[in-house]
Order: structure tokens, then C-alpha cells, then sequence
């Protein structure tokens, strides 16, 4: 048996020899890796011109290659589309970005939204709804996205170096009043979490929109 750095070389007893994939916990200065991965990624987005809002942010300081862009979600009860958003972010973009959420008011988590949530794999039961007010004085965000109508138009003051851009989804609870069964009730809820994760794959470049 000969160990690698790919593997266990296994001698079978038809006189093979086959590699078996190793299993191992993180080692230390993985996360430095990872961090210089994130580096790379940054430098692509901006070197590629596939982010002029990245490269903008770079170049006025207010980014720096080695950091995540912070996004703020927003929308007006922070109980469903915001939630899933940051949560889609956190799943699929997490190694650039730093999604938040918040609501211009607080209705709670929605419930149906952790269940359609978990249907795609994602538990955001431990998630919890909130106000712009209630995030921490100190934080800032390169990115505001509005995801409803409301949010847009009641969007609280962020300072000047904060870039707010909006993109409008269907408010999931409205579109299922009246559904006469629980598949009816859900349907607007996948619709429109298939539909944010669609938007989410589109981060970084489409930033540049702003």
C-alpha cells in the first residue's frame, strides 16, 4: 500500500491496484487557500470587465481584493423574498459575498418560506426577521438591492457610497390568498425562490448594472 496526496493506492485481489478517495478534516492554512482563492475571483471579475461596479468599488477604495462585497437584501416585512435571497447568496456566492437581509418592517419568518426553503435544501429556520434599524449601527454595504415594490420606494437614506439597485419579485404570501390546498399555497412560494436563486447566479456581474 502506498499513501499520496491523492489517495490510498489499494492493491485489490484481482491484482489491481486502485486509488480510494481521502478523507480528511481541514488542515491548517486551508483557510488562508481559500482566502487567496477568493483574491483570485475578485482579480478575474475585475480584470475580465464582467463587473464595472466591482472594478469602480476597487478603484475608489472601497474594496479591496482580499474582502467580500457586503450586500443588503431588502424588502418590506424581511419574512420572505430578502430571507431567501441572503440565504440562496450565502449557499451559492458565499466565497464573494456577504449577503444581509432586513425589512423596512418586521412581519416575522415566514413559514412556508423555510418549508420551500428546505424542499431546495437550505434550513433558514435559525434565520430571523428584522429592520434595517436593528442591524449593527457600524455596518456598511457596498450593495443595497430592493426585491419589492414597497422597499423601493421607502428605501431608508444609505450613504452615498452605498449603491442601491432594485429587482422586483412577485410577494409570494399576496399570490397564495385563497389557495384551497397546501400545493396551492406553496406553488408561488418555489416559483419565486427558483426565480431569486435564477437572480442570485447572476452575482457578481450583475452589479455592474448599477
Amino acid at each position: 500500500m502506498v499513501q499520496s496526496g491523492f489517495g490510498r493506492l489499494v492493491n485489490h485481489p484481482d491484482g489491481d491496484s486502485r486509488r480510494t478517495p481521502r478523507s480528511r478534516p481541514r488542515m491548517a492554512g486551508e483557510n488562508e487557500r481559500e482566502l487567496c482563492s477568493n483574491i483570485k475571483d475578485n482579480h478575474f471579475f475585475l480584470r475580465s470587465g464582467h463587473a464595472s461596479g466591482l472594478r469602480t468599488l476597487f478603484l475608489a477604495g472601497k474594496l479591496s481584493m482580499a474582502e467580500k462585497i457586503r450586500i443588503l437584501f431588502l424588502c418590506t416585512g424581511n419574512s420572505c423574498r430578502s430571507q431567501m435571497a441572503e440565504a440562496w447568496t450565502r449557499q451559492l456566492k458565499g466565497a464573494l459575498i456577504n449577503p444581509y437581509s432586513a425589512g423596512i418592517l418586521k412581519h416575522g419568518l415566514n413559514p412556508d418560506a423555510v418549508t420551500v426553503m428546505r424542499e431546495a435544501g437550505i434550513d433558514i429556520s435559525g434565520y430571523r426577521s428584522k429592520t434595517v434599524s436593528e442591524l449593527p449601527a457600524d455596518l456598511t454595504f457596498h450593495y443595497v438591492i430592493t426585491l419589492c415594490d414597497n422597499a423601493a420606494e421607502t428605501c431608508p437614506f444609505f450613504p452615498a457610497e452605498t449603491a442601491v439597485m432594485h429587482r422586483g419579485f412577485d410577494d409570494p404570501p399576496q399570490l397564495a390568498r385563497g389557495a384551497a390546498t397546501t400545493e396551492e399555497r406553496l406553488a408561488p412560494y418555489r416559483r419565486v425562490r427558483d426565480e431569486i436563486k435564477a437572480f442570485i447566479l447572476t452575482l457578481p456581474p450583475a452589479l455592474s448594472t448599477t
